[in-house]
Parts: C-alpha cells; sequence; structure tokens
C-alpha cells in the first residue's frame, strides 16, 4: 500500500483518511463478506482497502492518481485507474457493492452518475461532506431538500449512519464528514431529470412559474408551492403525466 509520504493533491480533492476508529467503523457498517464483488472509488492510500480485501478476499478499485495507482496494486486488488465519472459501472456483475471516500469536488455530479446504476447495485457506503449528505436524505420542504434528494431518494433507501470530524483526514478538510449508506429499491419511481432541473433551478419560484405549461392542478398539486414542497413521489407523478400527454400552454 502507498504510504503517508505522499503529498494530497489539491485539484483531485485529496483528504486522506487515517483514524483507525473511523476506519473500524466503517468497516464494521460495511460489513464485506468472502465472495463479495465489491468497488471502491478513490482509495487513496489505501487505509480503507487492506481491511476490506481482506474480509472479502478481492477488491476492485477506481483511482485517478497515477501516483498512488502504483502503490495500491496487489493479490487480489485489480486497480482501474481512470475517473469514476467515466468509469463503466454496467461492465461490471449485478449485485455490486460500492464504497469510497469520495472527493467533495465531485461528490455529487459523483451522486448523479451512479444513480444511472441503482439497478445493478447491492448497497453503497460512501463517506462525504456532511451537507451533501443532508442534503441526500432531506425531506420535502426543508432548505437542505433539493434535485439530489429527489433524484436519489427515487431509486434508494438512505440511512446517515455517523458524522466524522475533520481531524480524521490529512490533511484536514474545512468541513465535517458524514457516512452515509445507500441501499435500491425494490421498486424506484421514475423521474424526469429534465424536469427536476428546471424545477430546482427556480426553487424560488412557484411552481406555477417554475414549471409553467403542465397543468399541476389536474393532478390534485397547488400551482402556489414551491418546487421543495413537493415529495419525491410528487415529481413522479407529474413526470409520469408529461410522459403521456403533452404539456399546455
Amino acid at each position: 500500500m502507498p504510504s503517508s509520504s505522499h503529498r494530497p493533491r489539491k485539484r483531485f480533492g485529496q483528504h486522506f483518511l487515517h483514524d483507525p476508529g473511523v476506519l473500524a467503523r466503517l468497516v464494521a457498517a460495511i460489513a464485506p463478506r468472502p465472495g463479495e464483488f465489491i468497488v471502491e472509488i478513490g482509495p487513496g492510500e489505501g487505509a480503507l482497502t487492506r481491511p476490506l480485501a481482506e474480509r472479502a478476499g478481492a477488491l476492485h478499485v477506481i483511482e485517478l492518481d497515477r501516483d498512488l495507482v502504483r502503490g495500491l496494486s496487489g493479490p487480489g486488488i485489480p486497480v482501474h485507474q481512470g475517473d469514476a465519472l467515466e468509469f463503466d459501472f454496467g461492465a461490471l456483475p449485478p449485485g455490486l457493492r460500492v464504497v469510497g471516500n469520495l472527493p467533495y469536488n465531485i461528490s455529487t455530479p459523483l451522486l448523479f452518475y451512479l444513480a444511472r446504476y441503482a439497478g445493478r447495485v447491492r448497497d453503497m457506503h460512501f463517506m462525504l461532506q456532511r451537507e451533501v449528505v443532508e442534503r441526500m436524505v432531506a425531506a420535502p420542504s426543508t432548505a437542505q431538500y433539493g434535485r439530489l434528494s429527489v433524484a436519489l431518494q427515487a431509486r434508494f433507501r438512505m440511512e446517515k449512519l455517523f458524522a466524522v470530524a475533520a481531524g480524521a483526514f490529512r490533511p484536514a478538510p474545512k468541513v465535517e464528514s458524514a457516512v452515509v449508506r445507500l441501499v435500491p429499491l425494490e421498486h424506484p419511481l421514475e423521474l424526469d431529470e429534465a424536469l427536476l432541473r428546471r424545477a430546482f433551478s427556480a426553487r424560488r419560484k412557484t411552481l406555477r412559474n417554475a414549471l409553467a405549461g403542465i397543468d399541476l392542478a389536474a393532478l390534485g398539486i397547488d400551482p402556489g408551492l414551491r418546487p421543495e414542497n413537493l415529495s419525491v413521489a410528487d415529481y413522479a407523478r407529474i413526470a409520469e403525466t408529461t410522459r403521456r400527454r403533452p404539456q399546455t400552454d
């Protein structure tokens, strides 16, 4: 495994987890078993890679930093050098488990990207900026509730597991972190991603203006509400309606 002498690179958003207590708690939450297909995104110096590989017997890792890749390879640890945002998770066996201490600078687009593969995933465990986790699990009509909340809650049951202080990382980030678990829903809801972007890009507006042209009253939805007031099921109903019939002027 790489040594702790590697200098973290700001452009990769590198903050290496080193706290033994946090690592043990994270491994316990993931609870890897022999024979499972696990993929770790952004293994960094391999602090989490080693205990996961020991318990699962094998572990695929995706790492962008070429300098770190050289030290990660080992028996039962295939290394994929490249950007996780371009990795084809669909080429891996179904039932895969995805884990990682995700770089803060790409965490939100990466979550949207991974959501596309919900049907092939057993579960996902991520270390993220606490603010992002709070957005993921937020309820409607709260300040944290937004496009990310709706898009993920339509596909996953999510749970914030525990918070992690900045001192658990090298270098310490300026924000606190949290660990979240995502488990795909047996019956996910279908959404319209373009409609979500349209709604939440104008979240200060009422739905009458943010989603102009859609007959919300026919769905029993008050056009005077704002985008953050609607539930995930509401957005699924709007998406179904717009797929079935043309929008009105």
